[in-house]
């Protein structure tokens, strides 16, 4: 109960921008109105602008109207309690742990564009799982970029971990032959590799995700165990492009959704629900290493209806 109490807390203040833009729209639309359909446009409109996407808003709706008609719903101040209960619903109690290996290293390939936040993203991972008494290395597959290296380096100092990396432009899949490697012979619990910014329609990109893949099935049985794709929630739709366009690309397994509390459009997780049925497994709430949350639906939508500031 203790962490149920502790990701609403979390999630209330992440989720501040978004409370402030359209959730306070409906908070201040709804008390004392009679539900009528210039009520339900209006309300379409705001979770719309929530980037709440335009499928769940419609279903939204169609729920209201059809509550409405049955005598369900009457009352503007009804039409919250039904938005957080049909919410919840949209997650089934899908498996959002990340994926551990039995024996040897756990792998945990991630991926995403430049600028979504990925370099700071790993640091988060890497400080939860050293927070669960697991080892971590880093291995910098971003050869492209000498500043993508770099800032791994400095988080990999800060979090006092090893990292594996190779030349400047040299083949991302021998950085991470040789990251498997040094996990094995050091017995490392999780190596995460990090990989250039790319996206889907970048051919040769995508082919050398494929070739790293490759790479370390052979040395690691059932690597990578993960492929997280970072997501930058303030991007709204191209967000959810991206992940559209990562899950039929990179076979990703979980979501890490970045900066979620620089935006006003938190809707975007419920978005990426409707678009794809990649779980979002983390959340990025914060510029530090302790601003990392594990996606739980219920606490979520909870704090996202929050009251007060």
């Amino acid at each position: 109960m203790a962490l149920i109490k502790s990701a609403f807390s979390r999630f209330r203040t992440g989720l501040g921008r978004t409370r402030k833009g359209f959730v306070f729209g409906l908070r201040s639309l709804l008390p004392g109105r009679a539900i009528n359909d210039e009520l339900i446009r209006d309300i379409e409109r705001l979770l719309i602008q929530g980037d709440v996407g335009v499928g769940t808003t419609a279903r939204l709706i169609d729920g209201i109207k059809a509550d409405h008609r049955d005598g369900k719903l009457s009352r503007g101040e009804d039409v919250l309690e039904y938005l957080k209960r049909e919410l919840k619903a949209l997650w089934p109690n899908d498996d959002r742990e990340l994926r551990l290996a039995a024996e040897g290293p756990t792998v945990i390939l991630v991926t995403g564009v430049n600028g979504a936040g990925k370099t700071t993203s790993i640091a988060k991972l890497c400080a939860v799982l050293q927070g669960r008494g697991r080892s971590v290395m880093l291995g910098a597959c971003d050869t492209f970029r000498a500043g993508a290296v770099r800032q791994l380096e400095v988080w990999a100092d800060r979090l006092g971990v090893e990292i594996v990396k190779g030349q400047q432009g040299g083949d991302p899949a021998a950085v991470a032959f040789d990251a498997c490697q040094a996990a094995m012979s050091r017995r490392i619990d999780v190596l995460i590799l990090d990989t250039a910014g790319r996206l889907h329609t970048q051919d040769p990109l995508m082919r050398q995700l494929s070739k790293i893949r490759s790479v370390v099935a052979r040395q690691i049985e059932g690597a990578p165990h993960e492929t997280l794709l970072v997501l930058d929630a303030t991007a709204g739709q191209n967000a959810l492009r991206q992940a559209q366009q990562f899950s039929d690309a990179a076979e990703v397994t979980g979501i890490f959704l970045a900066k979620l509390d620089g935006t006003a459009r938190g809707g975007i997780v419920i978005a990426i629900k409707e678009a794809t049925s990649i779980p979002v497994k983390f959340v990025g709430l914060g510029e530090t290493t302790d601003d990392i949350e594990p996606f739980d639906p219920d606490a979520f939508v909870e704090a996202l209806f929050a009251e007060g500031d």
